[in-house]
């Protein structure tokens, strides 16, 4: 594989991190060390990102459906993720790499809020790559609460129905002040978005695999950016046009 170039990076990547329970299952194993070996591929994904000027990472960590999972997996991925922070803040800090949260985090229990409210202060005057999990995360709640939010805007007479753009109404949404991710990839062989960033979605270049999460290692993203800087990115636009001076 020819070496990835460096200016051709997606500003922003979105993962769909599929494929631990799987994993596990596959191998005889608890869900729960699918997990466990998933964090471990996302330590390496936040890494690599990091080193190869991906300014935006947003992983979809935990679904609004996913509350719909057994009870005692659930309490697992919720203790694993407080884990998570608590040990990679110090690490975001020296990589000077920001977190930030979208979803409904009033689902979420009071001290994983606590860590993540911790970790986000803690980072928030980092500059470098800005990486957003997606937690008790839905596209259609975003989108409809973001409606929700024009309208009392639009009630309170702080907003005219006229003025409502595109660019308008995507900075009512979760990840207002983000650009749309250029790139997703998707693991353990499902061709789907459920749910997820549907709005910003719009645009993307989706990349499936059959890899599970667990063994999502740095050749197989290291593919997947090559996937995507062999595509072009047209915008409804002409081949020609866009060769007169479109960049990434």
């Amino acid at each position: 594989m020819e070496p990835l170039d460096l200016n051709r990076m997606p500003v922003h990547l979105a993962v769909i991190m599929d494929g631990n329970g799987r994993w596990a299952q596959q191998r005889m194993l608890k869900r729960v060390v699918g997990h466990q070996r998933g964090a471990e591929t996302v330590k390496m994904v936040v890494e690599q990102a990091s080193q190869l000027g991906i300014k935006y990472l947003t992983l979809f960590a935990f679904s609004s459906e996913n509350w719909s999972r057994p009870a005692l997996e659930v309490r697992a991925l919720m203790a694993l993720l407080k884990k998570y922070i608590r040990q990679e803040t110090a690490r975001m800090m020296r990589k000077n790499i920001r977190y930030n949260v979208i979803g409904n985090r009033s689902d979420l229990p009071d001290d994983v809020n606590e860590t993540l409210d911790s970790a986000i202060s803690q980072t928030a005057g980092n500059t470098g790559m800005v990486l957003t999990l997606a937690l008790s995360y839905g596209g259609r709640q975003e989108l409809s609460a973001a409606a929700a939010r024009v309208a009392r805007d639009v009630l309170a007479g702080t907003l005219s129905p006229d003025a409502i753009t595109t660019e308008v109404f995507g900075s009512y949404l979760d990840t207002g002040g983000l650009p749309d991710p250029d790139f997703l990839i998707r693991t353990s062989g499902e061709m789907r978005i459920s749910n997820f960033l549907l709005w910003q979605l719009a645009y993307t270049e989706l990349y499936f695999t059959e890899t599970n999460w667990p063994d999502f290692t740095i050749n197989e993203l290291h593919k997947a950016l090559a996937d995507f800087q062999s595509r072009e990115r047209r915008f409804g636009k002409t081949s020609d046009q866009i060769s007169k001076g479109a960049t990434y």
